[in-house]
C-alpha cells in the first residue's frame, strides 16, 4: 500500500498520520508512506501501477488528484464530497461512498464509523474483481481525457462565450 500525504496543514496532523500509518504497518505490512510532493514522473509510475486510487477527503473543491490518477487509466474510489461527484461517476470510472457531514464547516462526517465502513467496502468491492477495476480504469481514462482535457475545456469555455455573445446581440 502506497500512500501519498503531501504537506500536512500542521505538526500535529503530520505526528497523527505518522502515528496511525505506523500501526497499520506493523498490522499489515507492505505499507509506504510518501510524505514529499513527487515530481509528475514519479507520481506518475506509481499512479500506473497502482490496482485503485483512493481519495477518502472531507473536502474537495474539484478532487485533481482524482483526475490525474484517471488520467493514468486508475479507477478511483472517493468520498462523495464537493467536486468530485463532477469528476468521478460513480460505478462507471470508480466508487463514490456517501459522506454526511455536519454543517458546521469542518467537513467532519456525522458517522466517522459508517464512512470508514462504506470506503473499506468499496475498496474491497474494486480489488476483488480485477476485470470490472480494469473497465473502471479504461473508462476513467476516457472520461479524463474526453471532458477534463484543456482543448476540451478550452473548447467549452469557448462554446459558453459564443452562447452568452449571441444571446447579447
Amino acid at each position: 500500500m502506497v500512500l501519498c500525504a503531501g504537506a500536512p496543514d500542521t505538526p500535529e496532523i503530520a505526528q497523527e498520520v505518522n502515528t496511525l500509518v505506523e500501526e497499520l504497518a506493523k498490522e499489515r505490512g507492505n505499507v509506504h508512506l510518501i510524505t514529499e510532493m513527487l515530481p509528475r514522473h514519479e507520481l506518475t509510475q506509481i499512479l500506473t501501477h497502482a490496482t485503485t486510487f483512493a481519495c477518502p477527503s472531507i473536502y474537495e473543491p474539484l478532487g485533481i488528484v482524482n483526475l490525474e490518477a484517471m488520467a493514468c487509466g486508475i479507477p478511483v474510489v472517493a468520498s462523495a464530497t464537493g467536486g468530485i461527484p463532477e469528476v468521478v461517476v460513480d460505478g462507471e470510472t470508480g466508487y463514490l461512498v456517501p459522506l454526511e457531514q455536519v454543517t458546521d464547516g469542518t467537513g467532519t462526517p456525522v458517522d466517522p464509523e459508517k464512512f470508514i465502513a462504506d470506503t473499506r467496502d468499496a475498496l474491497v468491492r474494486m480489488v476483488s474483481d480485477p476485470e470490472r477495476a480494469k473497465q473502471m480504469g479504461e473508462a476513467s481514462r476516457r472520461r479524463a481525457a474526453e471532458h477534463f482535457a484543456w482543448t476540451s475545456i478550452a473548447e467549452r469555455t469557448l462554446e459558453l462565450y459564443r452562447t452568452v455573445l449571441a444571446q447579447a446581440s
